[in-house]
C-alpha cells in the first residue's frame, strides 16, 4: 500500500511559479513509476508528467513541456512538480499518482495509487 500526500499549491499571479511536492509513505517510492495529473471542474483528468523509477526518463503531456518539470528523490520518498510561467488556464487540482514501473505512464489507468490533490489557482 502507498499513501500519497501533495503539498505546495496555492494562489499565484500569472507569470509566477510554484513547486508542488508529493510525499509518499508505505512502500518505497523507488519501486514505482510516478506521475502528476490535473483536474479542473467540468473537465477530464489531464496528464501532466511522468517520471521513471530512477528519474532518468521523463515525459510530459501536450503543451506541458517547457514550463513543467518533474523530479524525484527516492531517498526522501518525494516527487516534485515545478511549474513556471503560470497561466490562468493552469488553475486545477494537481494530483500525484504511483503505478507499476512497467506502465506507459501517460494514462490515468496506468496508476494504482492516487493522492487527494493540491489546489493551484492562478489569478491576478
Amino acid at each position: 500500500q502507498v499513501q500519497l500526500v501533495e503539498s505546495g499549491g496555492g494562489l499565484v499571479q500569472p507569470g509566477g511559479s510554484l513547486r508542488l511536492s508529493c510525499a509518499t509513505s508505505g512502500r518505497a517510492l523507488r519501486m514505482y513509476l510516478m506521475g502528476w495529473f490535473r483536474q479542473s471542474p467540468g473537465k477530464a483528468r489531464e496528464f501532466v508528467a511522468t517520471i521513471r523509477r530512477t528519474g532518468d526518463s521523463t515525459y510530459y503531456g501536450d503543451s506541458m513541456e517547457g514550463r513543467f518539470t518533474i523530479s524525484r528523490d527516492n531517498d526522501k520518498n518525494t516527487v516534485d512538480l515545478q511549474i513556471d510561467s503560470l497561466k490562468p488556464e493552469d488553475t486545477a487540482v494537481y494530483i500525484c499518482a504511483a503505478g507499476p514501473a512497467w506502465s506507459d505512464g501517460t494514462r490515468a489507468s496506468d496508476y494504482t495509487y492516487w493522492g487527494q490533490g493540491t489546489q493551484v489557482t492562478v489569478s491576478s
